[in-house]
């Protein structure tokens, strides 16, 4: 509402007030229009004046206090701005606004905080384990019979080294996150085949094909080549954990998928498992750093926590993106697109360049 309608209103009750009192008393319409009008004029003078100097000039101070803070100019420069025609509506959409604003913020920051608290169990876990582990070992090493046994001894150093070498992968995985959310792991893209890249991975874990014996199939439809416009060994990098996470979740004799689908400007890569599947509530928080569904083999497959994390930084640093759908006990498949290199054909020749 304007300043002159507020002002008039109150003015306009003091007058009526005042009138009808005197016709009240005097019964004289002469009088009472005289009452009428000077109180009128003199309350709308009064109040204007009043409200002006006392409510509105506190009201525009707030007003651009508030823009000042939003805006993060400076003071001078927010004092010397021009409100609109109704400073009190103005100033109850600002404030309005701004507290919305600061909810958000304050949500946001309960729901990091939450996040970092988690964040920093989970990674004193994850140094716990291995940390114990060496230092058990080395204890026993330093017992009066630990060194005469060398059989045992040489035994209790593998095992020490085995824990260093988890507690090496993991500073090295918490190291490649770290340049990668900052930046300074640069992407270099080039244009390659993917299909022959899902080969030469497929062709560095048969061991573990053996070890888990769960097969990897790559259909040989896909044997055209398929160019893509990507870092070649960063993929190769999502490719291998993404496979890895399949080995560790999928069931014994069971197969991993690797396909292959064609989009309007990008090529869709998935990796499907037949394993145990993940719980729907799980699927929103997969990606995060260290975080584990609630199933007791989930706790017990041993890795940094830490390698579908650095999957989707490093998708998400192709500016391409990676999603997951899984079914309980039907198994899960995890999707990610590239950049897709359309082919040049030329008259006469049997192939694309």
């Amino acid at each position: 509402m304007k300043l002159n309608v507020l002002v008039f209103i109150n003015a306009l009750a003091v007058a009526i007030t005042l009138g009808i009192t005197n016709f009240y008393f005097s019964r004289n319409w002469y009088d009472v229009l005289q009452i009428f009008f000077i109180s009128l004029i003199t309350s709308f003078v009064v109040f204007y004046y009043l409200i002006e100097k006392y409510v509105y000039s506190k009201i525009k101070l707030i007003y651009k206090l508030i823009n000042n803070l939003k805006l993060g100019r400076d003071l001078r420069d927010a004092l010397g701005e021009n409100m609109g025609s109704d400073p009190i509506h103005d100033v109850e959409e600002e404030v309005k606004e701004w507290a919305k604003q600061k909810k958000k913020e304050i949500d946001d920051l309960k729901k990091q905080e939450h996040f970092r608290r988690e964040f920093l169990g989970n990674l004193s876990h994850e140094f716990k384990t291995p940390l114990f582990a060496i230092q058990g070992y080395l204890d026993a090493l330093q017992d009066e019979d630990g060194l005469e046994d060398t059989e045992q001894a040489l035994k209790f150093l593998k095992k020490a080294s085995n824990n260093v070498d988890r507690m090496s992968y993991l500073i090295n995985d918490l190291d490649e996150i770290s340049k990668l959310e900052s930046g300074a792991l640069p992407i270099n893209s080039s244009k390659f085949k993917i299909n022959e890249l899902i080969k030469e991975v497929f062709e560095s874990e048969e061991i573990k094909s053996e070890k888990y014996q769960i097969q990897l199939v790559f259909k040989e439809k896909y044997n055209e080549p398929i160019f893509v416009n990507a870092d070649r060994e960063r993929i190769r990098q999502v490719l291998l954990n993404l496979i890895d996470n399949a080995f560790k979740y999928g069931k014994t004799n069971g197969t991993i998928f690797v396909s292959l689908f064609s989009l309007h400007k990008q090529i869709l890569v998935e990796v499907t498992d037949d394993g145990d599947g993940i719980d729907e509530k799980n699927l929103p928080r997969l990606f995060e750093r260290f975080y584990r569904t609630d199933s007791s083999r989930s706790r017990q497959i041993a890795g940094s926590g830490l390698g579908l994390s650095i999957v989707k930084h490093i998708v998400e640093a192709h500016q391409q993106t990676i999603n997951v759908r899984s079914t309980v006990g039907i198994g899960s498949t995890f999707g990610f697109t590239l950049e897709k290199v359309k082919q040049a054909t030329f008259p006469g020749l049997p192939y694309s360049i």
